[in-house]
């Protein structure tokens, strides 16, 4: 995983949503190809889903996924299993 994926993936679950690919990018101050491509390649991981938003069909909606958040769960151990280990 790319650190752009990285920060997308965070910022999908760890702020709240909705989430769309213009709001990705302003809040990560990237163009939206960019956004698009990360969310692609998250996508075939299986981390998020694309849906069309109900309200405003111009508007695509990222969603968190299971998967995406055991992941993101499991990141989290592992950093505070390696910050345990650092000395003081």
């Amino acid at each position: 995983m790319t650190a752009r994926q990285l920060a997308v993936l965070l910022t999908v679950y760890l702020e709240p949503p909705p989430h769309t690919v213009r709001g990705l990018a302003a809040r990560l101050d990237v163009t939206k190809p960019v956004v698009t491509r990360a969310l692609d390649a998250l996508g075939r991981l299986g981390l998020i889903e694309r849906r069309r938003d109900e309200i405003d069909l111009r508007n695509v909606l990222i969603q968190r996924t299971v998967a995406g958040a055991l992941w993101v769960e499991r990141l989290g151990d592992r950093v505070i299993a390696r910050a345990k280990g650092l000395p003081r």
